[in-house]
């Protein structure tokens, strides 16, 4: 059986304030094969960034990844710093943030930057450098590529400066591609545009891909598989078709409840009551039961059980329910 290219095991990130301490990410394990689409997804807080971002290793002080272990292909990252770590990013592993302008530098031609990534990580001359520049933009569908070579950030639209990102990302020919709410700022019809091009770019090149999404419709159009966080902590995990259709847990019955769907018309959605915890003031128990319609005195006492079957939950939901 091929090995995946990133594993995580038991993560833990931490951050220690005057008053407490906190814990955004909470145990969390989860593979990405090649060419897997791996869709991360909750409501704001849920712990879906600051999992990639301790995966690349980009949490600001005081946050630090306090245990766990995080793999890229054979090789352990999670304690990488400095010189180590600036190899992994870029060649190892490739980031597409939400806002593309904030992304990439002002100052300099998109040509260049995306040039100047490949001469950092793969042994290559400057013309050649330049030439997979060229290649990569065409790629992901700039017009004109040649010509926009010398053009700065702010001369794009959104979605062609999203386009670019994604060529910065995957340049330098990275095992694992880390995309954090990569079409949030871009309307509908961009939206699809960009998805269909990671997911091509990702598939040709067998490039694992970490989605963090809270949108359940990208997920659905783009994911092979589907993690969903509440608190910090694995909610649920498994294959898209088997989770969006059939939800294990509770909270994940309640995220495709609150999803417009097409095929129901005008029908009214349902409503999760309540909202996430504050990490400094979760519940005892599963950090859920306040919002479950399940919530039985088990579930009020003891913290939400290891993953059983696809889901951590006590009373995972029945066909029956489901249906």
């Amino acid at each position: 059986m091929t090995p995946p290219i990133l594993s995580v095991r038991d993560l833990v990130v931490e951050i220690p304030t005057r008053n407490a301490l906190l814990r955004p990410v909470d145990r969390v394990s989860f593979d990405i094969a090649a060419g897997e689409i791996l869709g991360v997804v909750g409501e704001s807080g849920a712990g879906k960034s600051m999992t990639g971002n301790a995966v690349i290793g980009l949490l600001d002080r005081p946050a630090h990844i306090a245990s766990g272990e995080i793999w890229l292909k054979d090789k352990r990252i999670d304690g990488l710093k400095g010189e180590g770590l600036r190899k992994v990013r870029g060649k190892g592993i490739g980031m597409v943030f939400q806002d593309p302008l904030t992304s990439l530098n002002p100052l300099l031609p998109i040509g260049e930057q995306i040039s100047e990534t490949i001469l950092e990580h793969l042994p290559v001359s400057k013309s050649e450098a330049e030439a997979r520049a060229l290649a990569a933009l065409e790629e992901v569908g700039i017009p004109a590529a040649k010509a926009r070579m010398g053009s700065y950030p702010h001369e794009f639209s959104g979605g062609m400066r999203q386009r670019v990102v994604i060529a910065l990302a995957l340049c330098a020919e990275p095992d694992l591609v880390i995309a954090d709410e990569p079409t949030t700022a871009l309307d509908v019809s961009v939206q699809a545009q960009i998805i269909a091009l990671l997911k091509r770019l990702c598939r040709d090149r067998g490039t694992a891909v970490m989605l963090v999404t809270h949108d359940m419709g990208v997920i659905a159009e783009t994911a092979d598989r589907v993690a969903v966080m509440y608190a910090g902590r694995l909610a649920e995990l498994g294959p898209v078709r088997d989770v969006l259709t059939a939800a294990s847990h509770p909270y994940t019955a309640g995220l495709m409840g609150s999803t417009p769907l097409a095929s129901k018309g005008l029908a009214r959605l349902n409503q999760i009551p309540g909202s996430m915890p504050r990490l400094g003031a979760l519940p005892t128990g599963c950090a859920f039961h306040p919002r479950c319609p399940k919530t039985q005195e088990k579930c009020r006492v003891d913290p939400a059980p290891p993953m059983q079957g696809r889901a951590a939950c006590w009373y995972p939901m029945t066909v029956e329910e489901i249906a």
